[in-house]
């Protein structure tokens, strides 16, 4: 059978394995939707209560800011670089494989990173992080897509999405609490237990599902280019803001990444069982999926990124209260995307999606609007609104791309979710920090001069800038309490009208993806699979 007709095919075939009729535990539907979310929950978490460990990881282990920011960089590289070839690995192996594979793996590199003593031994685990946690990832989708019948596969993915929103957000809370009552290696021994958890259950629950047409062979020199070209875009992404996106290195590794999925493209043309069968594109509903979730990642991560500055630089919170402020994004996503799941289910992802995206337009407009002295009230406002917009988005936008591929390309569909989302974040984060970075230059000098504070030469202004873009007031030591005051106050104003562009930007993007919404449509498996029986 040819690519083409492969992914056209929507008949009885695909959907009988999609809804195994389910007796006791093995492959139960709604158990297999609890054991593999304790996994997600395990990654998702990891995700942002790293951050919060990173200053006592470096006071303890006397490393450098590079060092770092190694700890967040070596773990999105090879996270984002494995996520498709991991998909693909589950689609010829199978998603149990892959999946108890990818558990226990990240389970034993979070314990051994609370047993380092050493930057090095840190950063070279959260690598074996990355990689365990791609095989994870998409393995989860493919059994959720396989275990679950059509007309209940929304649901599933809504509460897979809730999963996710919730442990994300909720990370910085419990970093917090452990950090500061605990000690910095309790954030990674947690997920030794938890992982031994999702391990045992997934032994016991999750069935192994094989499309007949399962690939049999691997790419190999297709996984090498697509590998290659992912690593130098997003690794063009991560240093941009330091070496500058006029530098000959930043536009070298983009040339770089372009050359190679051109490379790639090529390639999967010629060979027998590509990676990733580009036919897979001419589904439009699956394309504008995985161009929605690019666009969804850009508008809420690179506009989340400069909240947690401004809750904790500007308002002056502590960590976990910055994490408890955002509670409301929390909450509206646990809420929303089980809901969300329904509606989609009764009403099709076009409306559901385009509302969303209006929502987080509106809601990162109103972040554009949040001034020094705004009321917890009023921040929480849009925040929920921005949970309340993302909840379909995530649900809809993964039931799409997962949807409209066929059964024996699941994995790697699920592969190009989370990867169209790590680079969206990426993306978001590198763009909108340039646009306030930009902005910041900008305004500094002349809301210096406004404040009838001392001329500052080149060199001090491009520190001070640096420090006012995370909203820190570059006051130094010995400096008049009167004086100081007026900094803090040019500084926290210089960083919200950056901010405040930077949100407007991703406010822009949201609305884009508006009418990129418009073009999704129920996957196509999912509308063969009406007379399914339910669970």
């Amino acid at each position: 059978m040819t690519s083409q007709t492969t992914i056209e095919a929507t008949g009885q075939g695909d959907e009988a394995l999609a809804a195994p009729a389910a007796r006791g535990l093995r492959g139960h539907p709604w158990f297999t939707l609890i054991t593999v979310a304790v996994g997600v929950m395990m990654v998702a978490l990891d995700g942002t209560i790293v951050a919060i460990a990173n200053p006592a990881i470096a006071k303890d282990l006397g490393a450098t800011f590079a060092d770092v920011q190694w700890i967040t960089n070596a773990y999105f590289l090879a996270l984002a670089v494995s996520l498709i070839t991991a998909g693909k690995l589950g689609d010829r192996f199978g998603h149990r494989q892959t999946f108890l594979i990818g558990v226990t793996g990240f389970a034993a590199a979070s314990g051994a990173i609370g047993l380092s003593n050493s930057i090095a031994f840190v950063v070279t685990f959260r690598v074996f992080q990355g990689l365990f946690g791609a095989l994870l990832m998409p393995a989860a989708l493919g059994l959720l897509r396989a275990t679950f019948p059509a007309e209940k596969l929304n649901m599933a993915i809504g509460i897979w999405g809730m999963v996710i929103g919730a442990s994300t957000a909720g990370g910085p809370i419990l970093g917090g609490l452990l950090v500061q009552h605990v000690s910095w290696q309790s954030v990674f021994f947690i997920n030794v237990p938890v992982g031994l958890i999702a391990l045992v259950l997934g032994l016991l629950i999750l069935r192994d599902h094989r499309a007949e047409n399962a690939p049999r062979s691997f790419d190999l020199l297709g996984i090498a280019l697509l590998s290659g070209a992912m690593f130098c875009l997003v690794w063009a992404l991560i240093k941009a803001p330091s070496w500058g996106w006029g530098d000959g290195k930043t536009w070298l590794f983009i040339v770089g990444s372009v050359a190679g999925f051109a490379l790639f493209s090529f390639w999967e043309t010629r060979v027998k069982e590509p990676l990733i069968p580009l036919a897979l594109f001419r589904s439009v509903p699956l394309s504008a999926g995985v161009v929605l979730m690019v666009l969804m990642a850009i508008a809420f991560m690179g506009g989340l990124f400069f909240v947690t500055f401004y809750l904790q630089n500007v308002h002056g919170m502590s960590p976990v209260d910055a994490g408890l402020h955002l509670l409301p994004l929390t909450g509206m996503m646990i809420v929303g995307s089980p809901l969300a799941g329904l509606a989609i289910t009764k009403l099709g992802p076009r409306i559901p999606l385009a509302s969303g995206m209006a929502a987080t337009a509106v809601a990162m407009y109103g972040m554009s609007t949040l001034k020094a002295d705004t009321g917890s009230g009023l921040m929480s406002v849009w925040f929920a609104l921005l949970g309340f917009g993302l909840a379909p988005v995530m649900v809809g936008a993964t039931e799409v791309i997962v949807g409209n591929a066929p059964m024996e390309l699941s994995g790697v569909a699920g592969g190009l979710q989370q990867a169209a989302m790590q680079i969206g974040g990426s993306l978001g984060t590198a763009v909108l920090g340039a646009v306030m970075a930009s902005k910041v230059d900008h305004d500094l000098a002349g809301n210096w001069a406004k404040a009838g504070l001392p001329k500052l030469t080149d060199a001090q202004e491009a520190l001070a800038s640096q420090s006012v873009q995370q909203g820190v007031a570059p006051v130094g030591e010995g400096t008049p309490q009167a004086i100081a005051a007026k900094i803090a106050s040019v500084a926290h104003d210089t960083f919200i009208s950056g901010m405040s562009l930077a949100s407007l930007v991703a406010a822009g993007v949201a609305a884009v993806a508006i009418l990129v919404a418009l073009l999704t449509k129920r996957g196509e498996n999912a509308e063969a699979g009406a007379g399914v029986g339910h669970i």
